[in-house]
Formats: structure tokens, C-alpha cells, sequence
């Protein structure tokens, strides 16, 4: 079995260097490391023509010309040849047995065509501890509930994986791309979720497994999406992203996820109740504008989702 390990990166050499040296002690050696850097990122490619930082490891080096997470990820899929495409952030470090356990998993089963682990998240100089006995599932109502930081204890098939410790079989996604409809500069929030939903569409099993795990140093991203204080534009474009996927996904069973957005909704993407409650506090006015942009585009998404009459993403290379 050949594994790829596909590093999308942009403007963080030094968290760059930390994923490379981890993988570069990894027990089971890479078949082959493809990173995807921004043809304008010249201090990435500077890095990753040093010696010191590319050698014992068989990289090939990949040229984004879009900006966006969506872009990279679909050049270094396409640039891949294992039958594995095992993909982490450059912001992420894998322990040495990740790419032992992701090879393990595959060959055990042959309808695994996703496999996810615990993201253990490392901020402010610490280390986020705590276990959820919930991950990576979507609820009747629509709601995502995430936490693959928080998972533990035993392997369990999901409905979602996260984008810092996600692998893939060859076969599962030789048809599927990451979505370019989604909106963002940057991150492009929730195109994970979007390709992995894609994945178990086209039946194949998704497997959250806490002991396939990376550690995880969340850098700053460098778009509108910022990490501690997104701005409206960031807001508005991850409500389009979440609504436009799951509208994509969800069975007729999950239907009232609309409903259940407007009326409840989560703490970023408000509903009616949410917009209620913030009228006890001294920030109700941007909550009021806040709740108004994500219906918006909510709408939005619906639109869209419409016109696409949910087609699966195609390869362009199909």
C-alpha cells in the first residue's frame, strides 16, 4: 500500500518545518509527501529548497496559482498517487505512529474510505484536555456536532472529519473534489466537512479513530476568517458554506435543518433564540446584524444548492 501525505501551506514556514520534521520520524515511512504552496508564497518556497528541511523525505512540490484552502487541497489531491491520500495542516505535527496506524486501518477494511483521529490542540501554552463522547455526527435537526479534538477511548463510524487529521482511499475519492463553491479567501470554513460528507455519500465508511492522532498548534489563519474574532465577512461566508453542504448531503430525514437553523441555531451561525438572548446583553446590536447576515445567506446557499440540484463534485481530470 502507498501512502501520500498531502501538507496544503501557506505563509508558515515555521509550523512547516515542525510538520516535516514529524513526518520525517514517522515509524512507517512516507511514500510520498506533497506540499502545496502558493506560487506568490515566496518564503515557503525559499524554505522548502533548504536541505535541512526536505531531507530523508520524498516531497514533491506542488504550485497552487488560486488562493483558498479549496484550490490547494484539490491541486495536492490530484498531484497524489498513493493509495492512501493521507492529508494534515502544516500547523499540525504527527506523533510516529500515525502513518503505521493509518496504513493498519485501510488494510483491515476495505469499505473504509475515510479515516479521522483526535486533533490534540495545543493553545495559549497548553493543552486542551477533556473527552465528548459525541464526534463528528449530524443530528436529526442539522446541527454539527464536531469535537474531534475531544474524542476518545474507542474507533466509531462518523458522519464527519476534520481537515487537520483526515486520510483517504484512492478509490473512495478518485471522482470527488474538494468544493469550489465555497466562499472565503483563506480557510474556506467547513470544505472538510464537504468532502468527507461527498465521500459517505458515495458509501463509503468514515471511521473517527482517537489513537490515529496529531498534535495540533492552531496558527493564525491570514484571511477574513479569523480564529478568535471572525469578521461579518468571515461570518457570512461559513454560514454559506455550512448551509450549502448540508443542503447538498442531508437525507429527506434531516430536512428540518432549516427550521431548526432559524428558529435555534449555534452560537456563530444564530437562530431566533440565540438573537433573544443577546438582547440581555450589552453587544445585542452586532448579534441583531450578525443573525441578519447569516439568513442571508442561508438563503443564499439554498439558491445556489437549487441551481447545482446536488450534483457530486467531479474531478475536472475524471
Amino acid at each position: 500500500m502507498k501512502i501520500t501525505v498531502l501538507v496544503p501551506t501557506y505563509r508558515g514556514e515555521k509550523d512547516l518545518v515542525r510538520c516535516l520534521q514529524a513526518l520525517r520520524m514517522q515509524e512507517r515511512e512516507c511514500d510520498e509527501v506533497v506540499v502545496v504552496a502558493r506560487s506568490d508564497d515566496e518564503a515557503t518556497l525559499a524554505c522548502l529548497t533548504m536541505p535541512a528541511v526536505v531531507e530523508g523525505l520524498p516531497i514533491k512540490v506542488t504550485l497552487s496559482q488560486v488562493s483558498g484552502q479549496v484550490a490547494a487541497l484539490n491541486c495536492g489531491v490530484d498531484a497524489a498517487t498513493g493509495d492512501v491520500v493521507a492529508i494534515t495542516d502544516d500547523d499540525a505535527a504527527p506523533p510516529p505512529d500515525w502513518v503505521l496506524r493509518i496504513e493498519a486501518a485501510f488494510g483491515a477494511d476495505p469499505r473504509l474510505g475515510g479515516l479521522g483521529g483526535r486533533d490534540w490542540m495545543h493553545l495559549k501554552g497548553g493543552l486542551v484536555n477533556g473527552e465528548r463522547p459525541i464526534v463528528g455526527k449530524i443530528a436529526l435537526s442539522g446541527k454539527v456536532i464536531g469535537n474531534c479534538h475531544l474524542g476518545a477511548v474507542v474507533a466509531r463510524e462518523v458522519d464527519v472529519l476534520k481537515g487537520a487529521n483526515m486520510s483517504y482511499r484512492r478509490d473512495a475519492v478518485r471522482n470527488i473534489r474538494f468544493d469550489p463553491r465555497l466562499r472565503g479567501s483563506g480557510a474556506q470554513v467547513h470544505n472538510d466537512m464537504a468532502f468527507s460528507m461527498s465521500v459517505k455519500s458515495a458509501r463509503w465508511k468514515l471511521i473517527y479513530d482517537p489513537q490515529v492522532a496529531v498534535d495540533h498548534f492552531p496558527a493564525e489563519r491570514l484571511d477574513e476568517d479569523r480564529r478568535d474574532a471572525p469578521s461579518m465577512v468571515g461570518v457570512c461566508n461559513a454560514a454559506f458554506n455550512l448551509h450549502l453542504t448540508l443542503r447538498d448531503h442531508l437525507s429527506r430525514l434531516h430536512r428540518g435543518m432549516a427550521c431548526w437553523y432559524a428558529l435555534i441555531g449555534t452560537r456563530v451561525d444564530l437562530g431566533v433564540v440565540h438573537v433573544l438572548l443577546s438582547l440581555l446583553s450589552s453587544d445585542n446590536q452586532m448579534k441583531v446584524a450578525r443573525w441578519r447576515a447569516v439568513r442571508m445567506d442561508g438563503h443564499e446557499a439554498r439558491r445556489e444548492q437549487s441551481r447545482r440540484n446536488g450534483a457530486p463534485i467531479k474531478s475536472l481530470h475524471a
